[in-house]
């Protein structure tokens, strides 16, 4: 999944990239309010990660505007701020959910793991579609109550996105776009075509459907 990270401390959002990266998110990085409008205009997200205080304005205003546009993804505000006052008014205005600096890393993780299962209307820690089981802490996925079988990087990202948006075509554009962040050479075009091909052999053939000329379908019954 492609998360938006908004950050200005270069050694805190290096090391959240990381983090990030290394729990199987794409991330783009914007370290002040213009870049992250232009990104928010351009890219699609999952879910955002704000910092409030940046060096051309409030995070705050960003994010009312963003609610005003109707961007309706996840925000997790992540700031320093810490009183109970300025966490009314981050989530008052339009935040999702609000932690302070200092964190721990498996607090934010689990937060977000959270919030995207919210979104999704899936709850559990496991995602199960027509007998496919996504274990997310493991990154292994299991066919109709059948052996667990580990998934590579990409391979559990790729499986992820899709069954969090079961029955909707995707194209190999969008695909890429979530499996890759922008900083990263460009991927190769055939690149969705081999990842969906290692998936049908975990998954059988019949799960992930392909639209010709569109896309492709993680189909939910």
């Amino acid at each position: 999944m492609k998360l938006l990270l908004l950050e200005d401390d270069d050694l805190l959002a290096e090391s959240l990239v990381d983090c990030l990266k290394d729990n199987g998110y794409r991330v783009d990085l914007a370290t002040s309010l213009k870049v992250a409008r232009s990104l928010m205009a351009t890219e699609h997200y999952e879910l955002a990660i704000l910092d409030l205080g940046l060096p051309d304005g409030s995070g705050l205003d960003l994010l009312k505007r963003w609610r005003k546009e109707g961007h309706d993804l996840p925000v997790l505000i992540l700031t320093a701020r810490d009183t109970w006052a300025d966490k009314i008014v981050g989530l008052e205005g339009g935040a999702d959910d609000y932690l302070t600096k200092p964190f721990h890393e498996g607090e934010l993780l689990a937060r977000l793991k959270a919030l995207l299962r919210r979104r999704s209307g899936n709850m559990s820690q496991e995602l199960l579609i027509n007998g496919v089981s996504l274990d997310e802490a493991n990154q292994c996925v299991s066919i109709d109550g059948g052996p667990w079988q580990t998934l590579t990087g990409t391979e559990f990202r790729l499986l992820r996105y899709l069954m969090h948006h079961p029955d909707h075509v995707h194209s190999k554009e969008k695909l890429i776009d979530q499996l890759y962040a922008l900083e990263q050479d460009a991927a190769a075009p055939n690149l969705v075509e081999v990842y969906i091909g290692r998936l049908r052999r975990h998954l059988g053939k019949s799960i992930i459907e392909t639209r010709r000329g569109q896309g492709y379908v993680f189909v939910s019954r």
